[in-house]
């Protein structure tokens, strides 16, 4: 098992509950091919450096889990399919990951 990052970009105008939906939907996608959720650090609402589709503002939520190497392919997979979802980058923290409590 692997320990990944991902940093989402998402759209300003998204409400809070389409927002926690969208999470609750790729953590279940983690789950389900195997993975395991460590934390959801939610950002919040920041300034972007320059414009993303005519827009200056997004919600930043990183995500923290482990899981094998086909469960980044799977989960990202679903992230350009998504709504809401303005940019994504993914990095491998560690190779084997330590025992989550």
């Amino acid at each position: 098992m692997r320990k990944f990052e991902t940093l989402l970009l998402l759209s300003p105008e998204l409400a809070s509950d389409a927002r926690e939906s969208l999470l609750g939907s790729l953590t279940g996608i983690i789950e389900r091919e195997g993975g395991k959720m460590v934390t959801a650090d939610h950002w919040g609402m920041r300034d972007l450096a320059y414009p993303v589709r005519k827009v200056m503002r997004g919600y930043y939520v990183r995500l923290e889990y482990t899981g094998p190497a086909q469960l980044v392919a799977e989960l990202e997979r679903n992230i350009r399919n998504s709504d809401g979802i303005f940019k994504f980058v993914t990095v491998r923290l560690a190779d084997a990951a330590e025992e989550v409590a």
